[in-house]
């Protein structure tokens, strides 16, 4: 009877643990629920857009262990009324100016400070172009024409089948994809879901089945495609995504702080708006775009994939901002100008007749008001304007 009873105790204890251990797995998996459903709200957007590691699961993406390169100060733009004005108006939490190659302004602003590892939402997108022009250049893709399933046969019978990589890379692929982010409903805040509970941005994606319109003739923004390009990319190379990125990109940067992905239950890196990185890390990578690829009198992105990369090649509508390969063209643009953007006023800004490189990392939720990328763009015109004279 006491070795029953023993038994028994024994079974209780460890289903009493197991419970424990259920019980906690949940309860982390409720807090990122509550994290990606408040993930914008006014009074939590400035922290949480600080601190999107304490919420979502990350991989690392090592900076090297080369020494930091430095971004050295240049005299400083004094601001005009209009530029404080502007940073108060777009909620921006820091603003970064390069001309030159050297610092002329840097301000941290809603109580953030220069090690805050700050989202970078749809930045990404340029730093997995920039990545792919390499990859193409060194062989391991064959060409831009090339159809996803080729390096991807997950998604044979997928919305993205028959689909090629210069359709993704353009935006063009017509996948049916709701990307609005203040719609509880929409695809793009259930993939939101499906990563605080940990789940594969790969069988996501791979659930897509429907398509509206010819692809490679009519534009639509869809961030899935990116995640498709990362496919690829993982597929003709059999890597990882963060440990190319470091390899290719962040660890000849010589950067300050340590990026990260945000990542999904498989740690996968969340390559269409998942890095985490400084203002001052964001600015060398754009410094080094801005170069033409080089960085320390190294080749670090074709000059020629740059060039290419940043033209308005995509048949977006007349009179509306032009895209190219995962980069931005505004608007009647100037010679060489071309940007990387994110939701919620995320900018890597470039005019290369200037020389000059502008970072913003901003929580405006009035990002999609009309009119508010022109206004930035302009701002940013008239800053490197500013630094020019």
């Amino acid at each position: 009877m006491r070795t029953f009873g023993k038994w028994l105790g024994r079974i209780l204890l460890m289903l009493v643990l197991a419970a424990t251990v259920v019980g906690v797995w949940k309860w982390e998996q409720i807090k990122r629920l509550h994290f990606v459903v408040t993930l914008f709200n006014e009074g939590r957007i400035v922290e949480n857009f600080s601190n999107m590691d304490k919420a979502f699961l990350t991989v690392p993406v090592p900076r090297g262990d080369g020494p930091v390169t430095p971004l050295p100060a240049g005299a400083p733009l004094t601001p005009t009324p209009e530029m404080t004005a502007w940073v108060a108006e777009a909620d921006l939490t820091s603003l970064l100016v390069l001309h030159r190659g050297e610092i002329v302004h840097e301000g941290y602003y809603l109580g953030t400070e220069a090690d805050d590892h700050r989202i970078s939402w749809s930045l990404a997108k340029s730093f997995m172009s920039s990545l792919f022009g390499i990859l193409l250049e060194e062989g391991a893709i064959g060409s831009i024409d090339d159809p996803v399933t080729q390096y991807v046969p997950q998604l044979a019978g997928t919305a993205y089948d028959g689909a090629t990589i210069r359709n993704v890379l353009q935006m063009t692929s017509t996948v049916v994809f709701d990307e609005d982010y203040l719609d509880q409903r929409s695809d793009i805040q259930r993939m939101g879901r499906v990563l605080a509970l940990g789940g594969l941005m790969d069988d996501f994606t791979a659930s897509f089945s429907e398509t509206d319109g010819t692809r490679g003739e009519r534009w639509q923004y869809v961030s899935l495609d990116t995640h498709v390009l990362g496919m690829v990319i993982r597929g003709a190379t059999g890597r990882p995504v963060s440990e190319l990125m470091s390899e290719k990109i962040i660890a000849p940067l010589g950067l300050e702080g340590a990026p990260r992905f945000i990542s999904d239950g498989a740690g996968v890196a969340i390559v269409l708006g998942g890095i985490l990185m400084t203002t001052r890390d964001y600015a060398r990578f754009g410094q080094m775009i801005e170069q033409d690829g080089k960085w320390n009198g190294q080749q670090i992105v074709p000059a020629d994939w740059i060039a290419e990369s940043t033209k308005a090649s995509a048949p977006t509508a007349p009179g509306q901002i032009g895209y190219g390969y995962q980069w931005w063209v505004p608007v009647e643009p100037r010679e060489k100008e071309f940007l990387g953007r994110g939701i919620y006023g995320q900018y890597i800004y470039i005019d290369q007749e200037r020389d000059l490189v502008i970072v913003t990392t901003a929580a405006d939720r009035q990002f999609r008001e009309p009119g508010v990328n022109l206004a930035n763009v302009e701002m940013m015109r008239k800053i490197a304007d500013l630094a020019q004279n």
